[in-house]
């Protein structure tokens, strides 16, 4: 989808803030680094600062991701960041203030990633609102499809946020159609049929799942779930628009704290411009 799209309530178009960081990226010689960190972890001030650190250290876009108590795509080490979250007495409110911290600081595009149910429980449009009165791009849903997004399209048109589905090695070209055509920013394609975690090789699926949403009219498609290292990185660069990683920074703020998180960024923009025969150490 163009950065200036079209909506579904003939509202005037949306700019797309997570559009513009790809595009940014790519005008620059470069695929964008998506980074996911969770709302609340380690602490919220905590997880600001590393917001702040991973688009210091070159992420494009930052996902915040709203820790639930039922998660369907977390993996262990998330599952883990999210649940000492709540533990520590997060809301759902807490998100606002911190994307709007993030913003106030940074260039990058901010996003939240959520499951729907906190959406609904808000109200999607108060939801919207906020997220839009605090500066962030939009929302990712890995567990809302398009033929349940009327409000969220509503919404997202009314305030001007992106819409990120998910497309899968699953997906039939039928459904891939219609994320695609439903979603503003970019495509979001799930590498492998699992939770989140690092792995030691990226799925041979990314690349047919990227091609797959790119022949259905997606300009900008970004493969997430398994990337753990620069060399990933520099693999997935070849053929789709963006990169997201999440557990492996997770685990690096867990670990090091903010410190680590934003060294760990930097390797891992590395990788962008170290030539593909280099190689480089599993993080």
């Amino acid at each position: 989808m163009s950065e200036l799209n079209s909506n579904t309530t003939g509202a005037p178009a949306a700019v797309s803030k997570s559009a513009a960081a790809i595009d940014k990226a790519k005008a620059a010689g470069r695929k964008a680094l998506i980074a996911y960190l969770p709302a609340g972890f380690p602490d919220k001030q905590g997880s600001i600062d590393a917001a702040i650190a991973v688009a210091r250290n070159g992420a494009n876009i930052i996902e915040i991701g709203i820790p639930y108590s039922d998660p369907v795509m977390d993996g262990a080490v998330i599952q883990a960041a999210t649940t000492q979250a709540l533990n520590n007495g997060f809301r759902v409110e807490d998100v606002f203030d911190i994307v709007a911290a993030i913003t106030a600081e940074t260039d990058a595009a901010v996003m939240v990633m959520t499951y729907w149910n906190p959406v609904m429980r808000m109200g999607v449009d108060e939801f919207s609102r906020r997220l839009s009165e605090a500066g962030g791009a939009g929302l990712i849903t890995p567990d809302l499809i398009p033929d349940e997004a009327a409000q969220w399209f509503a919404a997202s048109d009314k305030y001007g946020l992106d819409r990120v589905f998910l497309v899968a090695p699953s997906s039939t070209p039928e459904r891939v159609a219609m994320s695609v055509q439903a979603t503003r920013g970019f495509v979001y394609a799930v590498s492998i049929m699992g939770v989140t975690g690092a792995r030691s090789s990226v799925s041979s699926a990314a690349e047919a799942v990227v091609a797959a949403a790119h022949d259905a009219g997606a300009e900008r498609v970004c493969v997430g779930l398994g990337v753990s290292a620069s060399k990933h990185v520099r693999e997935i660069a070849a053929y789709a628009d963006g990169v997201i990683v999440g557990t492996a920074l997770v685990a690096a703020l867990r670990d090091g704290g903010v410190g680590a998180v934003g060294a760990l960024t930097k390797e891992l923009s590395s990788g962008f411009d170290a030539p593909a025969t280099t190689e480089t150490v599993s993080l």
